[in-house]
């Protein structure tokens, strides 16, 4: 008996570092950055059971087999639908600016369609304001409405704008909504997913959150894009969610949300249709390709109408577009580069890049909360102030709510605005969707809105910065260890 015990504790051991060589080859084997192949290396070292079962389900972009299956098929369709829209030649346009061009000839590169022109392009700043409008579009839609959010959540005008597409929906407009289902939970366990679905409204929950799934799907991928589409014609995109700030993570302590949406009207709720197809087809596997767009869906003259194009990031799209869409355009700064963010935890590569432009001369400014309700990236994202500071970056501390927004200003003319947190998550992992706009116009506007970000801020002073207590600097760093994870 002793002899059995003896051989199984040796076949228990055995099988104990078989299972850290072989996480640790697939470490290695897989083409990731250094620091973040690190700290799983370290994390699986120093707790291996619990660093094992995190790889296995944090560690590796996993779409799940099903969903893989639908990205892979959907692509043939989805590239003749794009070949065809080509035809539509007056909706495309190849003249951009020079601080614009080698952007813009990155995202046709890569995702193979041009900027669209001719967009009326509407910036709202206030929740009421934009909520508002989405109910007077709802109410006015003949056709289509379809929605995705990452988080829907009950109460105040968001209860209005529910009632607004379930009326939509019995008057015989089709209607999609799709939410994520870890950020959309009290959306989920409300009332209003069942009152929608008896309204004729098709219901959605992507990216299910279960313990069942856990080995066959990343668990914390997330569908973080919002995008509203109205008849093939409105658009809506930018940082909001589905929810009235009053009435939204009241306990949190942060304060209320501050978000810019962009509001759009033109072929460019064409280009944004097929993304939501996409979406629509890897999660329920139906194929709803938009229609192309037709000869008078460009009221606006190429001289007052926008140049927007769109960058759509995640699995079974363009890997890393949205990285090299960042580290383009801040490296085209030539005089100033402002960004806002809530979440400001930057690959080395984007660091380095705001770092350099800063110290080659260009008006680098970055607005963040003050108070930001994850601990986890707030702490993370302060062990980056110091190198940005010394490289000459002003960094502005927003002081009046959650400053949700998420917006990039080149030299005046170059907007990126949308989803897409400075974050590892964004950058690599979740679902986002972002506006390029080469206008300066736009850029005007969008330049007015920062301002009163910054005026609501304070700036961060180096000096008083470098005197920091020390335990914030240990806490700092040891936050800093986790952000390629985070």
């Amino acid at each position: 008996m002793s002899t059995f015990y003896t051989v199984l504790s040796w076949l228990l051991v055995f099988g104990y570092w078989l299972l850290i060589a072989s996480v640790t080859l697939r470490i290695l084997m897989k083409r990731r950055t250094v620091p973040s192949a690190m700290a799983w290396l370290l994390i699986i070292y120093i707790l291996p059971l619990v660093g094992i079962i995190a790889y296995l389900s944090f560690g590796e972009l996993h779409l799940g087999k099903r969903r893989a299956e639908r990205a892979r098929t959907m692509w043939p369709s989805t590239a003749k639908w794009l070949n065809d829209l080509k035809s539509c030649h007056q909706i495309f346009s190849h003249d951009n600016s020079d601080v614009a061009r080698a952007l813009f000839q990155l995202c046709e590169k890569r995702q193979g369609v041009a900027g669209v022109k001719g967009n009326q392009l509407q910036l709202l700043t206030s929740t009421d304001d934009t909520l508002q409008a989405l109910i007077r579009d709802i109410q006015l839609a003949r056709h289509h409405i379809e929605m995705v959010f990452y988080i829907w959540q009950p109460g105040g005008l968001a209860d209005e704008v529910a009632e607004s597409l379930m009326a939509a929906a019995r008057r015989g407009v089709q209607c999609r909504l799709m939410l994520d289902s870890a950020g959309s939970v009290q959306f989920f366990r409300s009332p209003w997913a069942t009152m929608m679905r008896n309204a004729g409204i098709e219901v959605v929950e992507s990216l299910k959150v279960s313990l069942l799934r856990v080995f066959l799907r990343r668990m914390d991928l997330r569908q973080h894009r919002k995008v509203v589409l109205i008849d093939n014609y409105i658009a809506y995109t930018g940082s909001m969610n589905l929810v009235d700030p009053r009435y939204f993570k009241q306990d949190a302590g942060v304060g209320q949300w501050v978000d810019l949406m962009a509001r759009m009207e033109g072929p460019v709720a064409t280009t944004m249709g097929i993304i939501y197809a996409c979406d629509w087809e890897i999660e329920t596997g139906k194929r709803i390709l938009p229609p192309s767009p037709d000869g008078n869906i460009m009221p606006f003259e190429q001289e007052s109408g926008h140049t927007i194009q769109v960058i759509a990031s995640g699995p079974g799209f363009p890997e890393d577009l949205i990285h090299q869409a960042l580290l383009t355009a801040v490296y085209a700064a030539r005089e100033q580069l402002i960004m806002t963010t809530p979440y400001f935890v930057p690959s080395d590569d984007l660091l380095h890049a705001i770092c350099t432009a800063a110290q080659r001369g260009v008006d680098v400014s970055i607005i963040v909360p003050r108070h930001n309700d994850s601990m986890l990236v707030g702490w993370a994202s302060r062990a980056f102030f110091a190198e940005l500071l010394e490289a000459g970056v002003k960094i502005y501390q927003f002081e009046e709510g959650l400053l949700h927004t998420k917006s990039v200003l080149v030299d005046g003319q170059l907007s990126l605005v949308g989803t897409v947190n400075l974050d590892m998550r964004s950058l690599w992992l979740n679902f986002e969707i972002t506006l390029v706009i080469d206008d300066d116009g736009f850029g005007g506007d969008l330049a007015r809105v920062q301002d009163d970000y910054i005026a609501r801020s304070r700036l961060l002073d180096g000096k008083r910065w470098s005197r920091r207590a020390y335990w914030q600097r240990i806490v700092e760093r040891l936050f800093y260890f986790f952000s390629p994870l985070l």
